[in-house]
This record gives C-alpha cells, structure tokens and sequence, in this order.
C-alpha cells in the first residue's frame, strides 16, 4: 500500500469544552478526511454561547507569541481554517500569519467569518469586529458565511426566507469584491407549499479559471430536523478539507450539507438536544477518502 504524507491545515478557533461546536467539531472531521490538524485556540469556553451562561477564556494575549513561535519554527502548512476569533484586536494578529504563510506558499486560506445567524449577532460579536472581519476576508480564497454573515459583511437586509437567485447573486459579488474565488452562502431555508420548511439550500459561487466571471449554483438538502449548533463549523471544516485534497468545490459543499442533514437526522431520532449539537461521531468513516492523485502538493516538507 502506497501512503501519502496528509496535508496539514493550520486551523485557527475557539475551543468550546461542551456543546459539539467550534475545535472538537473540526478536529476529528478534518482528521477523518485525512488532513492533519494543527490547532490556534482563540479562546477557551466552558460550553458555546447558546447556553444561558458560559465561562470564558480570552487567548488575545496569548495569539501573537503561540504564533511567533510558530514563525520561528519555520513551519508552513497546506492550508488555514479560520473560524470564531476572540476578540477584534486578533484581527491583525490572525491577517500577518496568513501574509507569512502565503510567502512560504501556502496555497489555500479558508475563513468562515463567524459573527452570528438567524438576523442576530452572537453575544460575543461587536460592531467593531464584524467590521474587522471585512479586511479579513480580504485574504481568503474561500469563505462560507451563513446568509446572517452575508449580509452583514455586504450591507444587504438580512430576510429569514424568500430569497430570489438574483438577490444572492449580487450578494455573492460583493462578497467577491472583497477577494475570495469561492463563497458559499449557507442557512437558506425553503417552505414548502403547506407552509413549513421542508429544504435548506446552500447559494455557491466561485470565478471561472482565466475568465474572472462568476458562476453560481445552489444545492438543495431536504430538512431532517430542527436547526442545531456546530453546522456551520462541520460545513467549514469538510470543504476546507476536501480543498486542501484538490476537491471539487461544488461536489464538496454537496458531500457538507449531505453529511450535515445525515447527523440532523439520527440527532432528532437519538433524542439529542438541540444545545448538545449534533451527532457527527457515528458517521465519520462517511468522511474517510480514497488517495486522490490529483491532490495539490506542499510546498515543503517542514
């Protein structure tokens, strides 16, 4: 049997200790897909913020040296997840490692500019950093806002439903405007004909090679269950995951909301509740890929 070397992602986010989000969401999918994962905690939380209360760590004074050090290893990587920072002056902090690590040629930055769902902001998220995360993205090749996140790093008015194509359309080139090659708008939801939603829909956007043009798709996922915690941190983590492969990017947001709705489901038939997250564990040999060849390469082997 033929073994590769796994690609390594530097994966930059917050460590909740309880609720399936965040770290322990990423960790394992990333390492199912064969990716290794080198972990920057942010912050640390007792449990997510969805709980009436939490207890939390704030890591702002720790990022510039835990990076440093990193920097004066010389280490490089395949690729960076950037998920939930802790607090607005991480910003450049988190925007000089990526610079550092483009010169080393890493090849693939994925952010997932995390600042709240469903029209609100989360507890931790101020105006300041939302604004913060408009230079961020700057640097990303992908980036996979949720429709909440969409809109507050446009300016669009965020809608719980009836979104047009057109609409997310020009939202997606706004979004491209800042820099990414690919988007992915998550958190749309359908209704059906009698009223309740019945599909989530993923909106996909990404520039043709050497045109520059915009091409986008949507993929529809029938609902499995009452919307809960961490899918937004388990969609991130499999298209960063299978990016870092040589993936397809449309067939990889399929595989996320396909896998998504799978753990949904067999969450609401275990009795899971929703603040608990959902149950991915059962179903991470889904993840597990063959050796793909045309995987890209590292630039070194540090």
């Amino acid at each position: 049997m033929k073994y590769r070397i796994p690609p390594k992602v530097a994966m930059i986010n917050s460590f909740a200790g309880y609720g399936r989000c965040s770290t322990t969401e990423v960790v394992p999918i990333l390492s199912a897909m064969k990716v290794q994962v080198c972990p920057v905690p942010t912050a640390v939380y007792s449990n997510h913020t969805g709980f009436p209360s939490y207890y939390c760590h704030d890591f702002t004074g720790q990022l510039p040296g835990y990076l440093e050090q990193w920097e004066r290893l010389g280490l490089s990587f395949d690729g960076i997840y950037v998920g939930l920072l802790g607090q607005k002056e991480q910003i450049p902090v988190v925007a000089d490692f990526i610079r550092h690590q483009r010169l080393r040629g890493c090849p693939l930055v994925l952010i997932d500019p995390i600042m709240g769902d469903h029209g609100n902001t989360y507890r931790p998220v101020s105006p300041e950093y939302c604004e913060g995360l408009k230079e961020l993205v700057r640097l990303a090749d992908i980036i996979t806002p949720n429709i909440t996140e969409a809109c507050l790093l446009t300016g669009a008015r965020y809608k719980d439903n009836g979104w047009r194509q057109e609409e997310l359309a020009d939202i997606c080139e706004k979004l491209h405007a800042f820099g990414p090659d690919k988007v992915a708008i998550t958190g749309l939801r359908r209704r059906s004909p009698q009223g309740y939603y019945d599909s989530f829909i993923n909106f996909v956007s990404q520039r043709r090679p050497g045109s520059g043009s915009l091409e986008t798709t949507s993929t529809v996922t029938r609902t499995a269950g009452p919307s809960r915690h961490g899918t937004g941190d388990i969609f991130a983590a499999i298209v960063a995951g299978d990016a870092v492969r040589g993936g397809d990017f449309v067939a990889s947001v399929e595989k996320a909301a396909s896998f998504i709705s799978l753990c949904i489901h067999a969450s609401d038939e275990l009795g899971i509740p929703e603040y608990d997250g959902i149950c991915f564990e059962n179903f991470l040999g889904a993840l597990i890929p063959p050796d793909e060849p045309n995987a890209p390469q590292r630039a070194d082997a540090t």
